[in-house]
């Protein structure tokens, strides 16, 4: 028997003290099998709802008709059955805290988020503790019993102190500081037991509870007790449930330890071990940040303001916020016919706009470059090109070598029109780095025009030879190389400098201090630490 079919058992049995599920995998079956055995309809929730859906607000038509206000219920107070939250990983974190709220004042409905998230995406904390399951659905195969006895006896199931301790106990040396793990499972041993059609809750109940519950919350793992030299031993009291031959909190909560580790990955095991957590957040899902915004981008619901300088009004919250004053202003006013609609009325549309990251390639393919390490240094590109094909970033490349900077590659996903121009980059003649780093800073303020985040990656040792104005002085070259580096510094650009020659102490490396860069020497890091290294700064 599968655990996900034993969740879905106990959760429809007692859907209110274990609140729901974090599902990921194909949950057709699952939902099937849980409206089957709980006898509830479902509701489905996408991720881009508006707020005033979730929670209700002024019926503009009915306010407007009535000529006082009439308010319509949101969906939370609405719903009494199962509430499927789509996509969980994009929900907001207001609209998750909403749900939350619902449910810790007793809504009714109990929450299934279908997590379908990848690359780290997970669906918000704040729901994630408060439902009791997080189930991956590969394989599930539904039960075919009836709950109807089991639903009547669950009031009747007793726990025992000992047990409820060694569940506690459980939860704690888990690293689980909040007091809702160790309830929810209380509940599910509860529902074990009524379920198998007992009054009392037993050891395997707990140990039930503690493998669906506990063991996919651990953040840590108990570190084995110390030796001791022999002493003997204490004549105290003995403790609850040594008694009537039942076993100790503390032996139970061994025990339970010992099942929880039973069920969890080798891998999940070992990290616990070391008091690691486990990765759960979204950055780097794709390098892409929100920005705010009045004209474009998905809604991200409505403010107070005036509709000018590209701003949409919102017509009806427009409406929804003037009706409740209709009466009064019909009194104050009785000439005005039809809805009075004032300044201080008006709301208009919010967006969220995904700002991509573009990764802005300087490649110094001069003489001196080219003898040293351009071969990996091209390796180096090709991952981070590769890389950045499948977060769907943005690249574009940039050469400087005799007396020029050459744009080779403007922004662009096409990984096959990247890996040509680099293939195609020539190499030998003079470093005119000056010119590469003042071409980059206009490709990055262009990007950066656009609502794009750029990230300025340069390949050099630093060693530059040209100076601005195409003349041959070394000492000229230098200066001006680094009065475009401290150019760049002022205006804000993220950078990254991988220096080709080797040397920390090289040109390349006082490069990177003027311009305020992230220094990387080539000898020290292969091309996959590099492109681990360029992933981390767009993530950043």
């Amino acid at each position: 028997m599968s655990g996900g079919a034993l969740a879905c058992a106990l959760l429809a049995l007692d859907p209110e003290g274990l609140k729901g599920a974090i599902v990921k995998g194909p949950a057709d079956a699952f939902l099937a099998s849980l409206r089957h055995l709980s006898q509830r309809r479902t509701h489905r929730i996408p991720p881009h709802i508006g707020i005033d859906r979730l929670t209700g607000s002024i019926d503009v038509a009915a306010t407007l008709k009535s000529g006082a206000p009439v308010h319509d219920h949101g969906l939370l107070a609405e719903t009494d059955g199962l509430l499927l939250l789509t996509s969980a990983e994009r929900l907001s974190p207001d609209k998750a805290a909403l749900i939350a709220a619902a449910m810790d004042h007793g809504a009714a409905f109990t929450i299934i988020a279908h997590d379908e998230g990848i690359d780290g995406e997970h669906a918000p904390p704040i729901l994630a503790e408060r439902v009791a399951f997080r189930l991956d659905l590969t394989g599930f195969e539904p039960l075919e019993i009836d709950i109807g006895a089991a639903r009547t006896l669950l009031p009747l199931v007793e726990i025992a102190d000992a047990i409820t301790e060694g569940l506690c106990q459980t939860a704690l040396a888990l690293g689980l500081s909040s007091i809702r793990p160790a309830v929810m499972a209380l509940r599910a041993a509860r529902a074990a037991a009524a379920l198998d059609g007992r009054g009392q809750v037993d050891e395997d109940d707990a140990r039930l509870a503690a493998s669906l519950i506990l063991a996919p919350r651990a953040v840590t793992w108990p570190a084995p007790p110390a030796e001791e030299p022999d002493q003997p031993a204490p004549q105290d009291a003995p403790e609850p449930g040594e008694e009537d031959g039942s076993p100790a909190p503390r032996e139970l909560a061994d025990r339970l330890l010992d099942a929880v580790k039973a069920s969890l990955p080798p891998g999940l095991l070992a990290a616990l071990e070391k008091n690691l957590r486990q990765p759960g957040s979204k950055a780097g899902a794709g390098a892409v940040s929100q920005k705010a915004g009045l004209r474009r981008g998905r809604p991200a619901g409505t403010r107070q303001g005036e509709p000018k300088n590209g701003a949409r009004l919102a017509l009806i919250d427009t409406l929804r916020a003037a009706a409740p004053w209709q009466p009064l202003r019909r009194r104050s006013n009785p000439i005005r016919k039809g809805v009075q609609v004032e300044k201080a009325d008006f709301r208009i549309r919010r967006f969220k706009e995904k700002r991509e990251t573009t990764a802005i390639f300087v490649v110094d393919a001069s003489g001196s470059a080219a003898l040293h390490r351009m071969a990996e240094a091209k390796g180096a590109i090709e991952l981070l090109l590769a890389d950045c094909y499948v977060r769907r970033d943005r690249t574009a490349l940039i050469a400087f070598r005799g007396k020029q900077a050459d744009v080779l590659l403007p922004p662009t996903r096409s990984l096959q029109r990247a890996k040509k121009s680099l293939a195609d980059l020539p190499g030998g003649g003079g470093t005119p780095l000056a010119a590469g780093i003042e071409q980059s800073m206009l490709v990055a303020t262009q990007v950066r025009r656009s609502g794009g985040i750029p990230l300025i990656v340069f390949l050099t040792d630093g060693k530059a030879n040209i100076a601005r104005d195409g003349t041959a002085d070394r000492a000229v070259a230098l200066r001006d190389a680094e009065a475009a580096a401290k150019a760049l510094r002022l205006a804000g650009f993220r950078t990254l400098m991988i220096d080709l020659s080797g040397t920390r102490t090289g040109p390349a490396a006082k490069l990177a201090g003027a311009m305020g860069a992230d220094y990387l020497p080539l000898p020290h890091a292969d091309a996959s630490r590099i492109s681990a290294s360029v992933n981390a700064a767009m993530k950043a």
